[in-house]
């Protein structure tokens, strides 16, 4: 058995704990996945780390080791105590109980960077499955002073997130993501390396945060919400997407705007690219 594996159980039998499907907790207790993490998360002792969602501290004991000071937000409060008792010796260890949804983080990692030598803010975290969307969507458009941003998320997920604008699996969040950040993958992670055992594969990305936009646009709102409202209807083609969803006023507006911009009217949104939809958004906002 490995230590991980022993670790886990023992505090989940000292605590009388079970994962909380509620919260979409699955225990991870795969060694070299964690040590995988770390490695691509690229921790070093300059680090601030923002951990969302510790759990019972797993990778959080790894982070503790590397980084100058890890930051765990968790919202489960059986796991707070679990994770007081685990790390009261550990000097560098800060914990937050709250949704992360609702944290103000840019003033944690303001504060944070002012009275500390910490060179870099990174977050780290094996997210819950049933708001990846959200926490990632919040990350990029807070436009928070990060470096990067190492999450565990359901691999069908993580396709669409570090997929490029124009390819197969791309979404409107594929466009969102590559607007903020470039991506790669870690590696895939399967279900046994979890406890209880989750029904889905799993998969390790990396977002590193973009310095300045690869696009010029107008207005990246309205430019968002055209990628959504083009997304909604992905069956249908990007002119019938943006008539229906009411961003044109009628198909003849829609044409005249792809006329200008050299687009085929049966044309769908998962060929354009984000300079595309920059181009288009400007000329919407021209009407």
């Amino acid at each position: 058995m490995n230590d991980i594996l022993k670790d886990t159980k023992f505090i989940m039998g000292k605590y009388n704990i079970r994962a909380n499907k509620s919260l979409g907790q699955n225990f991870l207790i795969d060694e070299n996945v964690v040590e995988k993490i770390i490695d691509g998360s690229d921790v070093n002792n300059n680090d601030l780390i923002i951990e969302i969602g510790p759990g019972l501290g797993t990778l959080t004991k790894f982070l503790l080791e590397k980084a100058n000071k890890v930051i765990s937000i968790e919202l489960d409060k059986k796991m707070i105590k679990i994770l007081e008792d685990r790390f009261s010796l550990y000097d560098n260890f800060q914990l937050l109980h709250g949704d992360i949804l609702k944290v103000d983080l840019s003033s944690i990692i303001r504060k944070e960077k002012e009275n500390s030598n910490i060179k870099q803010v990174k977050i780290v975290a094996n997210l819950p499955y049933y708001i990846t969307t959200p926490i990632i969507m919040k990350l990029l458009e807070e436009e928070l002073d990060l470096n990067s941003i190492t999450v565990m998320v359901q691999k069908e997920v993580s396709d669409r997130l570090i997929s490029n604008p124009g390819e197969k699996d791309a979404g409107a969040i594929t466009y969102s993501v590559y607007y903020y950040a470039t991506s790669e993958s870690i590696l895939e992670v399967p279900k046994n390396s979890f406890i209880p055992e989750p029904e889905v594969t799993s998969k390790v990305i990396k977002l590193i945060l973009r310095k300045t936009p690869p696009v010029s646009v107008k207005n990246k709102e309205v430019m968002f919400r055209i990628i959504k409202s083009s997304f909604m209807q992905r069956r249908k083609t990007l002119l019938n997407a943006l008539t229906n969803t009411k961003v044109f006023l009628n198909k003849e507006e829609g044409i005249r705007i792809l006329n200008k911009l050299n687009l085929p009217y049966d044309i769908r949104a998962e060929k354009l690219t984000l300079q595309d939809f920059a181009n288009l958004t400007d000329e919407y906002l021209n009407l």
